[in-house]
């Protein structure tokens, strides 16, 4: 039996120090100078729409039912994925499993990651046929599958080559010809992700979510209120060049002087932090901890802090 789907449209400069009687807030344009880098481990964030060979004609509006030709398409930051004839994007997802086959999206999950059916799916030029199978679903439909693992479109992926599904969560990657899941190339210093839950968030080179504490200050004067053993639960952010980001404000993005002599990086004035309890890109264990410590947007502003 044949399912049905339809898809839907949806950064320091570690600049000479600045001077603490420069004004938080205001635009600053300092020199460029080396990235330093930072912390941990990478929603590879869903990363937007990439650069794609071959697969550029937007997606069609109608049902798409079947999978048909799959072949292999080259995005800019994860190389070669697999996508359906019409140039969708296919991904996996991290809590099915392959060996049995097995599918856990069911319900709003399968709304948003509709199973790609696995009736008339053939291997194009640089699949390998022999990977591809098929599961029954609790409803009776034939899900298609790649060595293994339950393939999935997802609703946010619009146009042919889009791969927004890319890292969300942490649990789902586009596949590679060879059924894994497809890796990022390096991220910029610093750039923002779509978070399925929180919206568009700052995360760091690795893909880590960063944060900020609320008991921190910005003005006058970047301050950190987070010292000693904090730290350790929550590292700072080292200075990243303002060129190497993406989608980042520039106002009010500049480091300062903590007490201990390292230099921390900001965003719109305010100190930002990843999290140790975030093991892999696309985790948001920090969010709300304690009421404290919250997701950072690209303006600098708290996701879901309370208003105070």
């Amino acid at each position: 039996m044949k399912t049905s789907w339809r898809t839907a449209s949806l950064v320091v400069s570690a600049a000479a120090v600045l001077t603490l009687t420069t004004a938080c807030g205001q635009d600053t344009q300092p020199p460029s100078s080396q990235n330093v880098g930072i912390t941990a481990p990478g929603d590879l964030g869903g990363i937007g729409s990439g650069a794609q060979a071959g697969q550029t004609s937007p997606a069609p509006s109608q049902p798409a039912n079947t999978a048909g030709q799959l072949n292999v398409a080259t995005d800019a930051k994860l190389g070669k994925v697999v996508t359906d004839e019409l140039g969708l994007t296919l991904y996996r997802f991290d809590q099915d499993s392959a060996n049995p086959p097995k599918s856990n999206c069911d319900g709003d999950c399968a709304k948003t990651w509709p199973p790609v059916p696995a009736d008339d799916a053939s291997a194009g030029e640089g699949i390998d046929k022999a990977l591809l199978g098929e599961i029954t679903r609790a409803d009776g439909t034939k899900q298609l599958t790649v060595d293994g693992w339950p393939a999935y479109r997802y609703v946010k992926d619009v146009n042919a080559g889009d791969v927004k599904g890319q890292g969300v969560g942490g649990k789902w990657f586009a596949f590679t010809p060879e059924g894994k899941k497809a890796q990022s190339a390096d991220l910029p210093g610093l750039s923002t992700r779509e978070d399925s839950k929180l919206g568009e968030i700052v995360v760091d080179e690795k893909g880590m979510t960063v944060y900020r504490f609320m008991k921190d200050e910005a003005w006058p004067k970047p301050v950190s209120n987070c010292t000693g053993d904090c730290v350790k639960k929550w590292p700072i952010v080292s200075p990243v060049d303002f060129d190497d980001t993406k989608g980042i404000k520039k106002k009010g993005y500049m480091t300062f002087t903590r007490p201990d002599g390292a230099e921390q990086q900001t965003i719109n004035c305010w100190p930002i932090y990843t999290f140790a309890g975030d093991k892999a890109p696309g985790d948001t264990n920090g969010q709300g901890v304690g009421g404290t410590w919250y997701a950072v947007r690209p303006d600098g502003k708290p996701v879901g802090a309370p208003e105070k």
